[in-house]
């Protein structure tokens, strides 16, 4: 099955506490984590590849990385991301994804926009693994969520899981756990390094 035309973004403005540095330029074997996640969305067939937020000179530099724009809402946690997100994209289906997540492949967006275009009414499809919702590995239709995670950010909102009950969603439990398994302590990242996942 051929999959919808969809933009893929990586978001790259959190502020990194617990790693004490800017976790989307960080580099394992010398690939930047940010065109780990970039490559997976590119393999997955994304019409162009966005990084928002962040030092954006020298995420737009990176191998994967079509575009870097900035945050509109710097510090406002992950839903503000998500709306900048689709404030760029040109495509109506947007998969986000998150930076710190290394061992992402081609087929964990590839099965959330397979899932959200077999129903038009869902504005969201969303990654579960071990029964834990992944909201920030997500496939997005602008047209039906736009609207409402605005309002929710304009009340306040600033978690993206706050919002899925507000909306028709899918969840996707096909993926793979390591997909998910994310970078957030140097130690993570020395484990990635040392091959031990």
């Amino acid at each position: 099955m051929s999959l919808p035309s969809f933009t893929g973004v990586v978001l790259t403005g959190g502020s990194s506490k617990r790693m004490g540095q800017d976790k989307s330029l960080l580099k394992v074997h010398g690939v930047a984590l940010t065109s780990l996640v970039a490559a997976a969305l590119n393999e997955a067939g994304a019409s162009e590849v966005i990084a928002v937020g962040g030092d954006i000179a020298a995420l737009a530099s990176l191998t994967g990385v079509d575009r870097a724009v900035p945050d509109r809402h710097p510090g406002e946690g992950p839903l503000g991301g998500v709306l900048t997100a689709f404030d760029y994209a040109e495509d109506d289906v947007v998969v986000i994804l998150a930076c710190d997540t290394p061992q992402i492949g081609a087929s964990t967006p590839a099965a959330l926009v397979a899932a959200l275009s077999m129903d038009h009414q869902a504005a969201v499809s969303y990654a579960v693994v071990d029964d834990r919702i992944q909201p920030l590995t997500a496939a997005w239709r602008r047209s039906l969520a736009w609207e409402p995670l605005q309002t929710a950010f304009e009340q306040g909102v600033r978690a993206p899981r706050s919002v899925l009950g507000d909306l028709t969603v899918l969840e996707v439990r096909t993926i793979a756990p390591e997909a998910v398994d994310d970078v957030d302590h140097p130690e993570d990242l020395q484990r990635y390094a040392a091959g031990s996942y």
